[in-house]
């Protein structure tokens, strides 16, 4: 028996993701699920793609004459897969990225790191310029594996609220 596109659009529910503005009250912490670790296949690949050809980031012998042990993981690799394990505690539920600020960047990440994430709710406000959202900011941590601090960041998002008004 063939079962058409019809009959799973059909059986298929909407699952509402996300937290929603009200969620996020000001010192609220979140510490991201289970982490990920960076291998250095993923980081000559991302620096390749990205036409990011620093040597550093794909030749150990430039990197360790430099004075690093292994090439360091690309810090926007670092930055993008932080920001990435925060999404779904923070922006899963939708609404549209405004910025990123005050981002630093602590240590190198070598290959084999595996990081993880927290975050802290540090503003909130209601929208004036869309109904029914409101601006949240959080502050994100990014840890290796020896829990040392490596990157951190400021970024904010619209977040729907779960009380619509009128």
């Amino acid at each position: 028996m063939q079962t058409s596109e019809h009959d799973f659009a059909r059986r298929a529910t909407l699952r509402v993701r996300g937290n929603k503005f009200e969620d996020f009250t000001p010192g609220r912490k979140f510490d991201h699920h289970w982490g990920r670790t960076i291998t250095q296949s993923e980081n000559t690949l991302f620096s390749t793609l990205t036409l990011h050809f620093n040597p550093h980031y794909y030749n150990v012998e430039y990197a360790r004459a430099h004075d690093h042990p292994d090439t360091p993981v690309n810090p926007m690799l670092v930055f993008n897969t932080v920001f990435g394990l925060s999404v779904e505690d923070l922006s899963e539920g939708g609404g549209p990225f405004l910025g990123i600020e005050e981002l630093t960047f602590h240590q190198p990440v070598y290959p084999g790191d595996t990081l993880t994430a927290r975050s802290t709710v540090v503003d909130r406000r209601e929208s004036t310029s869309h109904a029914n959202m409101g601006i949240v900011t959080w502050h994100t941590e990014g840890f290796n594996k020896n829990g040392e601090r490596v990157i951190d960041f400021r970024r904010s998002n619209l977040v729907r609220m779960r009380e619509q008004k009128a």
